[in-house]
């Protein structure tokens, strides 16, 4: 184990246990969130652009967070969401295309997110909050609501029309709306706390208050320091056997060379 080559291969093993006990540390400080929110600050309402920024993921401790935003509705672009519940009811969301007001902005392009506006128990409800959506719009409006992340899209059900949407998703939602040359948009969407057009408001409580520690993130800082135990075993294994194999290989050396007695009393050395 003293020889060049083991010596070698144990500072490798030194080597990759060290960038595997950065990767757990770096886990482990990853794991404990040394600066939470404090309660009920997901109750304040706040300016979106503190909160987010267009195309940016929303961070796991500000989802829900009440955010205010002021800009026109687009015409055109009120849309239905199926499978929405309201107290366990099921029925539909009316979407709509907030373009926010320059004020609101931290870039001169046009910039936009995505709101659902209220609540129907029927498809007949929504399509007629629909229409007065459209005669109201492109009136100056200020909303209030949470910030909820995109719930991701996914293909309708099976018989549908393609263009049924049964998930809040403003990345499908950019796909059928109009105007959107140059558009800033939003990955996550306002939840309005007052409904438009007639509809009933959205119910959304409060989040709840989340635990400090990910455990997952410790669960991959210890799978790292077992990767790095197991550099240090790999290491001792494979200078064992090398050890071992050559322990034999002189045993057997030494058994070949050794006086073999003969029986008329002659010894026969075997070379």
């Amino acid at each position: 184990m003293l020889r060049p080559a083991w010596i070698g291969m144990l500072l490798l093993c030194l080597l990759v246990a060290g960038v595997f006990a950065w990767l757990g540390q770096w886990q482990l400080g990853r794991a404990i969130d040394t600066d939470p929110l404090p309660p009920g600050a997901t109750e304040e309402v706040r300016p979106l652009a503190e909160v987010a920024q267009p195309g940016e993921y929303l961070p796991e401790p500000l989802v829900g967070q009440r955010v205010q935003a002021s800009g026109r509705l687009i015409p055109g672009d009120f849309l239905i969401v199926e499978s929405r519940f309201n107290d366990d009811v099921e029925g539909y969301w009316v979407t709509g295309q907030l373009r926010l007001d320059r004020s609101e902005t931290t870039t001169d392009a046009p910039t936009s997110v995505a709101v659902a506006l209220g609540w129907a128990p029927t498809e007949e409800v929504a399509r007629e909050a629909v229409e007065r959506l459209e005669g109201e719009a492109s009136v100056s409006v200020a909303v209030t609501g949470r910030l909820i992340s995109d719930e991701g899209p996914v293909p309708p059900p099976p018989g549908a029309d393609p263009q049924t949407m049964t998930r809040m998703s403003p990345a499908m939602l950019l796909g059928q709306w109009q105007d959107v040359d140059g558009l800033f948009v939003y990955r996550p969407y306002i939840a309005s706390e007052e409904p438009f057009g007639g509809l009933d408001a959205i119910t959304s409580p409060a989040p709840e208050a989340g635990s400090s520690v990910n455990w997952l993130n410790i669960f991959y800082a210890l799978e790292w320091a077992v990767f790095a135990g197991f550099a240090f075993y790999l290491w001792y294994r494979l200078a064992k056997d090398a050890w071992e194999k050559e322990l034999e290989d002189f045993e057997d050396d030494q058994e070949r060379s050794a006086p073999r007695p003969q029986p008329d009393g002659r010894t026969e050395t075997r070379g």
